[in-house]
């Protein structure tokens, strides 16, 4: 109660602003800031007011919200790389998938295509689960050394290929997969209308399309949870203000380049904005199988908590409480 008054009076204004202890205290940085460069000015001024207190309030949330276990920062406290944690996880990628179909039929002799593979990581679990070959697609082409890498550790170098390409336009024949799994991709593609065209093209007609993917909505939809702890955080703040809190939040990390170039695109204007997701919802995502005359073979949307199924149903605010939408498509 007693650093509640000080902050009230002037004089503990300045210790407040140094070093924050409440978030009284964060909220009043964004005043000093200001009165420390003078009067309020214009428009330019109070926004830029309200952004220095939007990042001292989403600062303040870490210490209250639990960190997410993210493979950024595994990877940059040396526990393991990137590509390990996909492939300690690639089972949490297929999981839902298992409702309908059995691993073996996924994989087992399998020509696979895994779109969107990160590090390849779950691309070479894949291999493990008896696929004859599986080929990586990812955009971000530094990650095809660490890929190559854990393929020769793990034995499945040579069943197993990286190829730097954009999901619109692959370099193989029409008909070349049995397999194909967009697991965590489509939020991301800048065109899913374009993509899903290129997997019917390459899916033969005996095999099935494999989809995946958290709602914009979900609690960590943002995709900012290497540093941001908030859930929701995107439906609480602009995205200029998120923008601004996650560059000072990256500030000083080993990989905070390599961060800022993934997530960060600018626009004709020059204004940055997360280019990293589409900000995919399942009401999107269902408008745009209607549109191709995709009728998928297997469709489920999955809570985030069992008890939050009834919740998950309810128009205008299930998309916050579904965990995964799942799709399975062959061709028709």
């Amino acid at each position: 109660m007693g650093k509640m008054i000080r902050f009230q009076g002037k004089q503990g204004r300045t210790g407040l602003f140094r070093r924050p202890q409440s978030l009284l205290g964060y909220l009043s940085a964004g005043r000093d800031i200001r009165q420390a460069r003078g009067r309020p000015g214009g428009p330019d001024v109070q926004k830029e007011r309200g952004m220095a207190i939007s990042t001292a309030i989403i600062k303040f949330t870490n210490k209250i919200f639990p960190k997410v276990v993210h493979p950024f920062n595994l990877q940059n406290q040396g526990t393991e790389t990137y590509a390990q944690w996909q492939y300690r996880k690639g089972g949490d990628t297929i999981r839902f998938f298992l409702e309908a179909r059995t691993a073996e039929e996924m994989f087992r002799g399998r020509q696979v295509l895994d779109m969107g593979c990160g590090a390849a990581g779950k691309s070479l679990y894949y291999c493990s689960l008896g696929a004859e070959k599986v080929t990586g697609v990812e955009i971000v082409a530094h990650y095809e050394q660490e890929a190559n890498a854990l393929a020769e550790e793990l034995g499945f170098a040579d069943r197993f290929q990286f190829v730097c390409a954009s999901a619109f336009e692959l370099p193989f024949p029409d008909n070349s997969f049995d397999t194909i799994i967009m697991n965590d991709f489509m939020e991301h593609v800048s065109d899913p209308v374009r993509t899903l065209k290129e997997a019917l093209r390459l899916i033969r007609p005996t095999g099935a399309i494999y989809i995946n993917f958290p709602p914009y909505y979900h609690p960590t939809g943002a995709h900012l949870s290497d540093v941001i702890n908030m859930p929701w955080v995107h439906l609480f703040f602009t995205e200029n203000m998120l923008v601004k809190a996650y560059k000072e939040l990256v500030k000083g990390l080993p990989d905070e380049k390599e961060r800022l170039e993934l997530r960060l695109s600018r626009d004709e204007n020059g204004r940055e904005y997360f280019g990293y997701i589409n900000k995919m919802t399942l009401k999107k995502f269902k408008k745009i199988l209607a549109r191709l005359d995709i009728r998928p073979v297997y469709y489920r949307e999955v809570p985030l908590r069992s008890w939050m199924a009834p919740l998950a149903k309810i128009p205008g605010i299930k998309e916050m409480f579904v965990k995964m939408g799942v799709c399975i498509i062959q061709k028709q």
